[in-house]
């Protein structure tokens, strides 16, 4: 949180900078997010299988598998040119896993889902390309700051003798992802910009570490296997930021020390 304080700091500090040397301050709008967050092959492992090892009598294996989830959050944008931007913001993002375990020489078979919930800080360098009046595309490139609140485990009793046990650790809770997205945005004065565009999300570290645990009937016969989870996914996204509107009302006169 600290890091993304400074950097934070260090955004809005040359955005300012930036402003100042303009006669014309640009604008700093503010909208929100919304995307369906959709697992993928093609930038990472959608599914992992754990296995015990081959000369091991219990032939023991489980499989997670990312399933479609959602995020939802604010984005801020600070214009440093009229067609380069800052954008960043908070998003919630619940990832959806499915989980299935066998013990095959025991005819033992179960079914369960484990859910997973994760905040983004998202720090992205943004390009315009104008299209016409009102019709831009956009790319953007940055990373992400991804805080995990807490590790996540899921207990599962097929015929109540036998006991499997999901946990999915947390070796850090805060972790970093290189992310890039592309778009296109349609822009009015009175009511907004509308955006829709694609997301892929690249994490540097795994999503959390899975350890799977057997048990049957009392702690004497335990085994236990684990594996790294991927994060990586692909989004589609729905921004929607608000219109500037001035005021054209009354203003407060300046004081005596402003004059």
């Amino acid at each position: 949180m600290k890091t993304y304080i400074f950097l934070l700091f260090i955004v809005f500090s040359l955005s300012i900078s930036a402003q100042i040397k303009h006669k014309k301050k640009l604008p700093t709008y503010f909208g929100i997010e919304f995307s369906p967050v959709f697992p993928t092959s093609f930038i990472g492992e959608k599914t992992l299988t754990l296995n015990q090892p081959t000369n091991d009598p219990f032939n023991l294996s489980t499989t997670i598998t990312q399933k479609m989830g959602f995020s939802i959050g604010g984005t801020v944008r600070t214009s440093f040119t009229k067609f380069i931007a800052i954008e960043t913001g908070i998003n919630y993002t619940k990832r959806n896993f499915d989980i299935s375990m066998s013990l095959p020489d025991s005819n033992i078979s179960a079914n369960t889902t484990l859910g997973f919930i994760q905040y983004s800080l998202p720090i992205n360098a943004l390009f315009y390309i104008k299209l016409d009046e009102k019709w831009y595309m956009d790319a953007s490139l940055g990373f992400g700051i991804n805080f995990s609140p807490t590790s996540v485990g899921k207990t599962t009793q097929p015929q109540k003798k036998h006991v499997f046990d999901h946990l999915g650790y947390l070796e850090k809770k805060i972790g970093f992802d290189l992310n890039a997205n592309l778009g296109f945005e349609f822009r009015t004065e009175k009511k907004g910009f509308f955006y829709l565009g694609g997301s892929a999300r690249i994490p540097f570290q795994p999503l959390f570490h899975l350890y799977m645990q057997y048990t049957y009937e009392t702690s004497a016969t335990q085994k236990v296997i684990d594996g790294n989870v991927d994060g990586s996914f692909l989004a589609i996204q729905f921004k929607y930021f608000f219109p500037n509107i001035k005021n054209k009302g009354p203003q407060f006169n300046k004081g005596p020390i402003e004059q």
